[in-house]
């Protein structure tokens, strides 16, 4: 599979990491809240809080990525999520998938790679109260009320 490791720049001159787009995965718990990412200082706004997630590979779907991402950066493992449905940001040349999806048996997150801090349960009450991926920060609002409204 051709990785997508590589940057895309925008016609603005922003730069967004993922030649093919890019996906990550919100892991919601019941008991535990959301898996939250502590990013790697030297990463794409590095010290902020958001997915483990990153570049897709050609051909690869976003439910593949998120979760092929997710094993990767924090050894999610795919067996003990059910994914509940994708929100997309397209900007016609780069495309940005949240997965989101309920934890269905406990597993433990664990640093698997050098693109991570830190990594925390943090309850969905609390997300806001740590200082976001700026992409992160801007789409939680929908995606908080998508997923509570899962609960109705």
């Amino acid at each position: 599979m051709n990785s997508g490791d590589a940057w895309v720049e925008g016609p603005n001159g922003e730069r967004f990491w993922g030649r093919f787009g890019a996906a990550g995965l919100l892991v919601h718990d019941r008991l535990r809240g959301i898996l939250l990412q502590h990013r790697a200082d030297w990463s794409h706004f590095g010290g902020t809080w958001g997915l483990p997630g990153g570049a897709r590979h050609a051909d690869e779907s976003a439910v593949d990525g998120a979760l092929r991402e997710a094993h990767e950066e924090a050894d999610v493992p795919a067996d003990a999520v059910n994914v509940l449905f994708t929100s997309v940001l397209d900007l016609g040349y780069w495309s940005y998938t949240t997965v989101v999806a309920e934890a269905v048996r406990p597993f433990e997150p664990r640093m698997a790679d050098v693109e991570s801090i830190e990594l925390r349960w943090v309850p969905v009450g609390s997300v806001t109260e740590l200082p976001l991926h700026p992409g992160f920060a801007q789409s939680w609002p929908e995606l908080r009320a998508r997923l509570v409204g899962l609960d109705d």
